[in-house]
This record gives structure tokens, sequence and C-alpha cells, in this order.
């Protein structure tokens, strides 16, 4: 059957391809009319066919079939003797008419199957535009997961991308409490607005709604407005939502959350939908997966910095309130038993006396060895007179700029991870960069502690060949920091880190 003649069929359309009918055999009779006298009216008559075309092709065979008899009684009223009168039974004008029907009937049908793979190739088009821009969303999102961005910028990401892909209204990305409720974590509209229940909104589970349904059987959830109900519902009442469908997000085994997709339109969502919305819940999950990974890994490293820390202080006060105090009361020992020898006992005072000495140097070596394990300096006055004490230790000659926002005392691992980058910055330009200077900047805003460390030395450093600043990376990482080499062959060395001030004692946690 012909789109015509199909449901919703309009009158109007089908008057409009008869109109265009009736105008083409009026025009086919007046062509006859002036051809008639030097060409034969029989041979005249196919160009009755001529209007059937277009009305077949374009409205179908039944307004074709009326055009195509309207033609065959055009010619013998006008043209076939007796002239105006009508023998519609004459085998003539039967045939002409016959083959005018028929005619209709295979053009309309070839019409058809052209419209139908016309449609086809049509869906087909919009069927692979779909996917393409699907598989585009899918890309970016894999791109953010794949360096690791925050989740707050994948949440925002995926429920923009999940809205337009899958031409939602709105979408939601909630995450389910220990508590029974549900918190909405992200959204997006369509309409580019705010989304009636706000980024941080908490309702408790119950009633039939997708965040219950998918919560209770961690499953894809469909649920429409005449069966919905519970705490969910009230949150969205303002939308009108017609139907819903949720797709669970599971990290690791365990359900995190969900991600909805609500439509306010009178078609209900597409029948495909929890298929396609599972590749985003996917890279949702490996996201939040890989920042729990991330988050576990930087606070091991952070407890193993700190361990160290703590050993490197154990081992410091052992030798100074253990061998440093030990050879103190030797050395004393020795000379106040120096200072009873009579006179005469010359060769075994200074036999003595040398000992002493090298007791003395003993403990200086000692002292330095201690101050080397856990700096004094900088667990007594803080970064700047540590760098100081540096400074003057130095074998090249260092120019100090230590910023306003350093006078205050920092957090404690981060102190200690500025002081040790640039010790061994300085060793390194002392060893290796034959340099005739230094720069040290330091400097704090804005939350964050940003140190350089440069030298106009011979440059070409490389951490990957023991430098000392690879065991180093690890400690400002651990502090959620960075730390940069850039060192071209003749253009010296900088070495840079930049630490954050806050929320140091969450990452050792």
């Amino acid at each position: 059957m012909t789109a015509a003649m199909t449901p919703g069929f309009a009158w109007w359309h089908v008057l409009r391809g008869l109109l265009l009918g009736a105008a083409g055999i009026a025009t086919i009779t007046a062509v006859i009319f002036g051809l008639k006298q030097v060409v034969p009216v029989s041979a005249l008559a196919g160009l009755y066919v001529l209007p059937i075309l277009p009305v077949a092709i374009g409205w179908g065979v039944w307004p074709a079939l009326i055009v195509a008899v309207g033609s065959g009684l055009t010619f013998d009223f006008f043209f076939f003797p007796p002239l105006f009168v009508l023998t519609p039974t004459d085998a003539y004008i039967v045939t002409i008419m016959v083959i005018s029907g028929v005619t209709a009937i295979v053009v309309s049908a070839l019409a058809g199957r052209v419209r139908q793979r016309a449609r086809e190739a049509e869906s087909l088009a919009r069927e692979v535009q779909r996917v393409a821009e699907e598989q585009a969303a899918l890309r970016r999102m894999a791109t953010l997961v794949a360096r690791a961005a925050p989740p707050e910028e994948i949440f925002a990401a995926v429920t923009a991308e999940v809205g337009r892909v899958l031409s939602a209204d709105v979408t939601v990305l909630s995450r389910y409490d220990p508590d029974g409720t549900a918190t909405i974590v992200d959204g997006w509209s369509s309409t580019g607005g705010a989304v009636p229940a706000p980024v941080g909104s908490r309702f408790p589970l119950g009633g039939r709604n997708v965040h219950t349904v998918v919560f209770h059987t961690r499953r894809s959830a469909r649920v429409d407005r005449a069966e919905a109900s519970g705490p969910a519902i009230e949150a969205f009442r303002a939308l009108r939502i017609r139907s819903a469908l949720g797709a669970p997000i599971i990290v690791a085994g365990q359900l995190w959350g969900v991600m909805i997709v609500l439509s306010t339109r009178q078609e209900f969502l597409p029948a495909d939908i929890e298929a396609r919305l599972a590749g985003f819940t996917e890279l949702v999950a490996t996201a939040l997966a890989n920042a729990e990974a991330q988050a576990a890994l930087t606070a091991s490293r952070a407890r193993i910095v700190a361990a160290a820390d703590t050993t490197r202080r154990r081992i410091e006060r052992d030798l100074h309130d253990g061998a440093q105090q030990r050879l103190v009361s030797l050395t004393l020992q020795l000379r106040a038993a120096q200072a009873a020898m009579p006179s005469e006992a010359g060769e075994l005072t200074e036999q003595l006396d040398g000992v002493a000495s090298g007791l003395t140097g003993v403990l200086e070596e000692l002292r330095e060895i201690a101050r080397g394990i856990h700096p004094a300096a900088l667990a007594e006055g803080g970064l700047r007179p540590a760098l100081k004490t540096l400074a003057r230790r130095s074998a090249v000659p260092v120019r100090l700029d230590v910023g306003v926002g350093v006078d205050a005392r920092l957090p404690e691992q981060v102190e200690l991870a500025a002081y040790y980058v640039v010790a061994e910055a300085l060793t390194n330009t002392a060893k290796h960069a034959a340099a005739t200077v230094a720069d040290v900047q330091m400097a704090a805003g804005e939350g964050v502690l940003q140190v350089w460390v440069r030298d106009d030395g011979r440059g070409g450093a490389d951490l990957t060949r023991g430098t000392g600043l690879v065991g180093l990376t690890d400690r400002v990482e651990a502090l959620g920091g960075r730390l940069r080499v850039h060192s071209p062959a003749g253009a010296g060395t900088t070495v840079e880190i930049a630490l954050p001030l806050t929320d140091v004692g969450a990452r050792q946690s």
C-alpha cells in the first residue's frame, strides 16, 4: 500500500496530485488540438500517458489510476468518433485506459520502491551519523580518562556528552551513599539551564524510580511517569518527566552510582538506549577506579616518605643523644686525664692530646652526618635560615631570593621536600655543572610553593642517570606537586618544583 493510503491519509495532499493531473490532461488536450491537423490523432493518444507519470511518482497508485481513467475519457470525448460523446466500452478506449492504468501501477510501484530505498538510505545515513557522533563522544571521554582528568571534570563531560548523543532533555549522574541516600554529583539540561535538583542534592531511596530500582537490582532500569513514585520523583517534579532510564556505574565490583537519562517528550526513550548508555557508564567506572588507584598510590607514597622522614629524625636524635653525647663525655674525660698527668710524662701527654683531637674530629664528622640526615636549621627556623645555611656551605656561589610568603612556617613535608631538592640541586651543580654561580628562588602564593634552582654550567643533566633527583621526584609527587628539569647542553640547568600548600595532611593519611 502506498503512503497516500496509509493511516493519516491527507485528502488535501491527494487533491493536489489530482489537480496536477487535471492540468496535465488539459495541457495535452490543447497540444493535440494544435497538432491534429498535421499528425494523425491516433498517433497522439500516447501523449496522455505524460500527465500520469508525475502523479504516479509523487502521489502513488490511486491518484495515478484516477488520472489514467481521466486521460482515457478525455481522449474519447474530444478526439474519438463520435466526438463529444463518451464511449468508454469501446475496445480502443478500453485499451488506452488499460495501458494508462498499467503505466500508473508500474510507475507508482517503481517510484514507491525508489522512495523506500531513499528512506532506507536516509535512515542508514542517520544511523551512521549517530554512531559516528557517539564514537566521537566516547573517544573524547576516553581521552579524559586516559589523561587522568579529575573526577569532577569527567562527571561534567559525561553528562553533557550523554545528553547530546542520546538527545535527552536532562541527564543526571548520582552517587549512592552508605546511609541509603543518593547524591547528585552532576547534571545537564538541553536548554542550557540549571537542573531542578542541583549538584549536591540528596534524597532517600524508596518508591519506584530509577534511583531506587537500579540500587536494588544493579541493572539498567526504565520507569515511566505513570508508575513512578518516591522521594526522587519529587526532586524532579518540576521537569514533568515522561520517561526515565538509568544505567548502573559499578566500580571494582561495587555499585557506585547511576547515570540517568530523562525525557519530557511524548515519545518514549528508544529501546536501544540501555546499550548505548553502557559505554559511557563503563568509562565513568574506569575513571573512578583510576582515581581511586591514583589516590591510593599517592597516599602510599606519602606514607613512605613520612616514614623515611620519621626514621631520619629518630636516627638523628639517637646520634645526638647517644653516640655524640658519649663522644663528648669521652673527650672531656680524656682532657681531664691529660690535665692530671705529671709534667715528666710529656710523651704520654702528647699521645692523649692526639687521641682527644681525634675524638673531637670524629664528633664534628658525626654532627655533620646528623645534619645531613635531618637538617637542624630547618627544624628550628624554617626554610629561610635552612636555605641560607645551604648557600653558605655550597662550593658554588649562591644568590638566594626567598619571597615574603616563605617567612611563615609551611607544612613540614613541604619544607623537607623543598630543602632536599635545593640541597641536591646545589650538590649536583658543584659536582657536575662546572658553574660559576647558582640562583635559588622561592615564592609562596595562591596555595602553592614554587622553587627554582638555576646555574650557568654546562647543562645536559638527565634525571635517569643518577643525578639524585629521581627519589626526590617521588617525594614531590607524593605531595601532589611536580618536579621539572630543563638542562639543554651548554645552557645551564634549571630545576623547578611546585608544591601545594593545602591538603598535605590528607595525602599522608
